[in-house]
């Protein structure tokens, strides 16, 4: 994947709150594991390292289906990228994942 794309790619997680930024890491939560495999390649083209990658929860999905919620890591502490400036005027500080009110 090349830098533009992962770009635009986590712009768009970060607009649908999917990544949040919390102190140095990102934070990516889906529950999809296949978008995580694509954020993991988005971080690798962008110069990152994934920290780690847990299931964190299962989450209900419907009356009837639960299913896991997963959370990466991500460091990227490349000189010129601006996630973090994107983040700052387009994101929040908390998941769409976030149960907390």
């Amino acid at each position: 994947m090349l830098p533009p794309e992962a770009k635009k790619k986590m712009q768009g997680w970060i607009r649908s709150r999917h990544l949040i930024c919390s102190g140095n890491f990102f934070v990516f939560e889906t529950v999809d594991y296949g978008a995580m495999d694509r954020f993991c390649e988005c971080v690798a083209a962008l110069g990152g390292s994934v920290v780690s990658v847990d299931p964190v929860d299962k989450i209900w999905m419907g009356d009837h289906r639960q299913v896991i919620l997963y959370r990466a890591r991500a460091s990227l502490h490349t000189p010129c990228h601006t996630l973090k400036q994107y983040w700052i005027k387009y994101g929040g500080f908390r998941s769409r994942f976030d149960i907390h009110p």
